[in-house]
């Protein structure tokens, strides 16, 4: 149960129905436009991204982490043992490239096969963990969808620089 001078929802947890959050997403995409509203929804998954790897110690690992570790505190941190963004199944670098192999994202929850959904949330909360984690500004793109026939909802991640901690003390 939990303490309800830090959580008020003290029977129902900190967890909510997808369903829920994605009548977010449609009336914020409705408010806005979609692409508006695609940005909106990548920075929200960024900044949710960020402030996990940081909850959890994991800011500036680069370093001292292989890319299997980094692959697991990832699954740990937004799969099923965590916030249940989505599974991660892989992570890989090709050059300055990541690639996140992913399926059952959250942006993909009530869709039907052939919806052009792009999982602006997911690839932002990945994109800033991710950021966080290795302390390099990535670039993020959607490149397959299993909506649209993919074999898995797979995101690349291209690096452009190393961030400044003094520039960007929110981290």
């Amino acid at each position: 149960m939990a303490d309800s001078a830090k959580d008020p929802r003290q029977e129902l947890g900190n967890f909510g129905s997808i369903g829920e959050m994605k009548a977010i997403v449609s009336g914020i995409e409705e408010t806005l436009g979609t692409r508006a509203a695609a940005i909106a929804m990548l920075s929200a998954g960024r900044q949710r991204g960020k402030e996990l790897a940081k909850k959890l110690n994991l800011v500036d690992q680069d370093a001292s982490v292989s890319l299997e570790e980094i692959t697991e505190k990832a699954q740990l941190a937004l799969g099923k043992e965590g916030t249940r963004l989505c599974v991660i199944d892989k992570i890989i670098k090709e050059g300055d490239v990541y690639k996140v192999y992913t399926r059952e994202t959250f942006d993909s929850f009530g869709e039907i096969q052939g919806s052009t959904r792009v999982a602006s949330f997911t690839m932002g909360a990945i994109q800033g963990f991710l950021e966080a984690f290795l302390n390099q500004r990535l670039q993020g793109t959607q490149i397959e969808s299993l909506l649209q026939g993919g074999s898995c909802d797979l995101f690349e991640y291209a690096i452009m620089g190393e961030i400044n901690r003094n520039v960007r003390p929110e981290l």
